[in-house]
């Protein structure tokens, strides 16, 4: 069976663009469920799959991630891939589908886990918005802030996977800056009606194709209004994501023992490489430092 991949909400689990990308299992709250129950439910899909990459949004409230720590710590086990993502919400789903996609393939639950960083830069996730006043994720301009009180103002706003914000409407609005790889645009509908997604932001970006669905719960909360049009555009064929994970170059963990791509292993959080241990105890800072230049003129003269 593939690896499972796991998410806290249904919102992130997007339809599938071919018949063999399988579904991901969608964990419960801590509200819905007691301990004990999601202790049953994640030891489920430990029998059935082997390993669990859980996927869950950054933004969430704290209960849900000590949660599925304490599941983890309490069934002590190396099995189980905790990932926080601070993406939008939409852009999470477009990656956890690709997750999805991946995980039918001969990867190793190490470097499926561990792919999660690698995608998610390659993730162009932002939202039409009808007001910045409250948006708190991207940096906003005073400019900005003053402009979103005028009645029919409209900013795009580019969360990842460098931040971005423009006003439209006028001569300098500009584009935000797109994709340089084909991608899939994925756009969800608020509060806000408007053609400048299809109409503008897709043909910029030269799209591959075009898709609405239904905008998930939490992005009013993630981008301060619920007067948006979020959207996110990602590399859709699997044949293309199968290629660029297998181009990085693969490391064994030196903690769990378990295969990684990038610098950090996706099941136990352990850097590639150990950081360089502090200098002995009463080292001064010119002990510390190289005899180079003042260092090696002051390290001459040290009584």
């Amino acid at each position: 069976m593939p690896i499972a991949i796991a998410v806290t909400s249904a919102d992130l689990v997007l339809p599938p663009q071919d018949p063999h990308t399988p579904l991901a299992a969608v964990l419960k709250s801590p509200d819905k469920l007691p301990l004990e129950g999601s202790l049953a439910e994640m030891n489920s899909l430990l029998e059935q799959h082997g390993y669990v990459v859980a996927v869950y949004p950054a933004s969430l409230p704290a209960a849900v991630p000590q949660r599925l720590h304490t599941v983890r710590s309490i069934l002590e086990s190396d099995r189980i891939a905790l990932l926080e993502l601070d993406l939008p919400p939409l852009g999470i789903a477009l990656l956890v589908r690709q997750l999805r996609q991946l995980s039918i393939c001969d990867f190793s639950p190490g470097v499926i886990a561990s792919a999660a960083r690698l995608l998610s830069h390659y993730i162009y996730s932002g939202a039409l918005l009808g007001s910045v006043a409250r948006l708190d994720r991207v940096p906003v301009g005073l400019k900005s802030h003053a402009k979103s009180w005028v009645p029919g103002s409209q900013f795009a706003v580019l969360a990842n996977p460098t931040p971005q914000l423009i006003k439209l409407g006028g001569p300098a609005a500009g584009v935000l800056a797109g994709p340089e790889f084909g991608t899939h645009l994925l756009f969800a509908q608020g509060q806000l009606q408007s053609d400048w997604v299809t109409e503008t932001l897709a043909p910029a970006w030269q799209v591959q194709g075009v898709q609405e669905t239904l905008v998930p719960a939490d992005s009013a909360g993630w981008w301060a209004t619920p007067r948006l049009i979020e959207f996110a555009a990602a590399i859709p064929d699997i044949s293309v994501l199968y290629q660029l994970v297998s181009s990085v170059r693969r490391e064994k963990c030196r903690w769990c023992g378990l295969e990684l791509i990038g610098d950090r292993c996706g099941f136990c959080s352990s850097p590639l490489t150990p950081p360089a241990p502090p200098p002995p105890a009463g080292v001064n800072a010119v002990n510390a430092l190289p005899p180079t230049g003042e260092n090696q003129h002051a390290a001459h003269h040290r009584p």
